[in-house]
C-alpha cells in the first residue's frame, strides 16, 4: 500500500517541520545567489572603492604600499564583499523578516519594522560621521608622530583598509543606541531606570574612548563624545517613552480582562 505524503502545513494552518526546512532552504539560496550578484557587481568597481578610501590618507600625506604579492587583489575582494553585502542588505533583512514574521504577533512584526528600518537608518548615520568627523581627526592626528622622528609614513594598503573598516562599523553600532534600547523597551528586556543608574559610568566610558581615539586636544575630544553622549540621553528617553507605553497596554489588558 502507498503511503500519502505527508502534508506541509497542518489543518489549523501551521506549517510542518519540513515546510519550515524548505522554506529555510529556499529563502538561504535567494540570500547567497543575491550575495554572489552582489559581489561580482561590486569586485568590478573595487579598484575605484580602494581609491575613495586612500584618497582620505593621501589628503594627510599617506602613502600607501603592499607588502605581499596578493595583498592588493585581496583587498579588491574584502571590498567587494562588503560593498556587496551592503547592496544585498534589504534582500537579506526582507527574507529574515518574512522567514520569522509569521511566528511573531502584528504588533512584534510592526516593531521588527520599524527597528530595521531605523537601525539602517542610525547605522549609515554613524557612517557618515565616521566619515565626516572621525576618520579625518584620527588620521591627522596619527600622521602627526612621523614630525617627531625622521621616518615616512608607507602604510600597508590592508592594514589601512582594514582600520578604515572598523572605524566605520564601531560607529554605526554606537549609532544603534537609540534603536536598540527602544526596540528592547517595546518588549519589556530593557528598563529606562537602568540606563539612568549607569549614566555617571556611561560618561567616564565615553569620555575615555573619546581621548584615546581623538587628537590630545579638548575641541576634538568633545567632537567624538557629545555625540555619543547626546545618543545615550535620546537611548534613556526612547526607553522611557516605550516603557510607559508598553505598561499602559499591559494595564488596559488587565482592566479588559
Amino acid at each position: 500500500m502507498k503511503t500519502k505524503p505527508k502534508q506541509e502545513a497542518s489543518p489549523d494552518g501551521s506549517m510542518s517541520i519540513s515546510g519550515h526546512l524548505k522554506e529555510l532552504r529556499n529563502r538561504v539560496l535567494i540570500c547567497v545567489i543575491v550575495l554572489v550578484v552582489g559581489f561580482c557587481a561590486c569586485l568590478a568597481i573595487a579598484p575605484k572603492l580602494v581609491t575613495l578610501f586612500t584618497d582620505l590618507g593621501k589628503a594627510y600625506d599617506y602613502v600607501f604600499v603592499y607588502i605581499a604579492p596578493q595583498e592588493l587583489l585581496m583587498e579588491y575582494f574584502s571590498i567587494a564583499l562588503v560593498a556587496g553585502l551592503i547592496l544585498a542588505f534589504p534582500v537579506l533583512a526582507y527574507q529574515i523578516y518574512a522567514f520569522c514574521s509569521p511566528g511573531l504577533e502584528k504588533k512584534e512584526r510592526t516593531y521588527v519594522k520599524i527597528g530595521l528600518t531605523a537601525g539602517t537608518v542610525f547605522f549609515v548615520l554613524g557612517v557618515v560621521f565616521a566619515r565626516l568627523v572621525s576618520i579625518p581627526f584620527m588620521l591627522r592626528f596619527l600622521i602627526s608622530f612621523t614630525g617627531e622622528v625622521d621616518v615616512s609614513a608607507s602604510i600597508s594598503i590592508q592594514q589601512y583598509i582594514s582600520f578604515l573598516l572598523t572605524v566605520f562599523l564601531i560607529f554605526g553600532i554606537v549609532f544603534e543606541m537609540p534603536v536598540v534600547a527602544s526596540v528592547l523597551s517595546l518588549f519589556g528586556v530593557l528598563k529606562a531606570e537602568w540606563l539612568r543608574k549607569g549614566r555617571k559610568v556611561m560618561i567616564v566610558l565615553i569620555f575615555f574612548l573619546a581621548a584615546v581615539i581623538t587628537p590630545p586636544d579638548v575641541v576634538s575630544q568633545f567632537l567624538i563624545a557629545v555625540p555619543m553622549l547626546v545618543l545615550y540621553e535620546v537611548s534613556i528617553l526612547l526607553s522611557s517613552l516605550f516603557g510607559r507605553r508598553r505598561a499602559q497596554k499591559q494595564s488596559d489588558e488587565n482592566e479588559e480582562e
